[in-house]
């Protein structure tokens, strides 16, 4: 078999069935790392429960999406941080060029949100950035070009903030990676170490996720906290 056909057809198949609307709304609707049951993805769409059921199999069938059964219900969710991955820098590119960019993304989203399972957003930007300045994160010199390492500083920073940096390495997803920033067009912290600094803050109250929508709210300890920690200014 020709390894690059096959990669071929595998890629056209992906992209056909995130390329209908319907499809693509459903699974921008699960970037915020909240299950969702057809019903209610039936209404993100804007189509019939049975024509949402269609869709949904034609996801699963692609892993795009995958399904917990409990009791009655089927609930949906994104098969996984790479899926998220792949949306994000979709929007990414739908922005298109520009020379000076002007973010119109809602002032709540902007700020700070989920991306799939880490922190978004001008805020996700900024820590990533306090990060690589404070030489918590410098870049891996083996995997790849936007993979980071933690450095003997980070290491003792990480383990401050309560993450089991040994426990996040053995997790079967990239370790940390510079994720591109759809609303800012920069990098926030991406992988499984971005996913451990969000449940951290999650955790501690740094930031509170709204329940209907991906957008997180900083509190006031949480502004503290960041500042202390980071010398992050909010």
């Amino acid at each position: 078999m020709n390894v690059e056909q096959h990669d071929d057809a595998a890629a056209s198949r992906i992209a056909a069935a995130m390329g209908d609307r319907a499809r693509a709304r459903m699974l921008y609707c699960l970037v915020d790392g909240h299950a969702r049951t057809s019903t209610e993805l039936a209404v993100v769409a804007g189509v019939s429960p049975s024509t949402a059921s269609a869709h949904l199999n034609r996801l699963k069938t692609e892993r795009l999406v995958k399904v917990a059964v409990q009791g009655k219900h089927r609930y949906y969710s994104l098969e996984g941080p790479n899926v998220a991955s792949v949306l994000e820098g979709l929007s990414v590119l739908a922005g298109g060029h520009r020379d000076n960019f002007v973010p119109n993304t809602p002032n709540r989203l902007r700020f700070a949100r989920t991306c799939y399972d880490h922190m978004a957003g001008s805020l996700g930007v900024a820590l990533h950035d306090r990060l690589k300045t404070l030489a918590w994160v410098s870049a891996s010199l083996t995997d790849g070009d936007n993979a980071y390492e933690v450095t003997s500083s980070g290491v003792k920073g990480f383990q401050s903030l309560g993450i089991d940096l040994e426990a996040t390495r053995k997790l079967r997803r990239r370790f940390a990676c510079a994720c591109l920033d759809w609303s800012e067009r920069r990098p926030h912290v991406g992988g499984a170490l971005g996913a451990a600094l969000l449940k951290v803050a999650l955790k501690k109250r740094w930031v509170v996720q709204d329940l209907d929508s991906r957008a997180l709210r900083v509190t006031s300890s949480g502004r503290r906290e960041m500042q202390a920690r980071f010398g992050l200014e909010l």
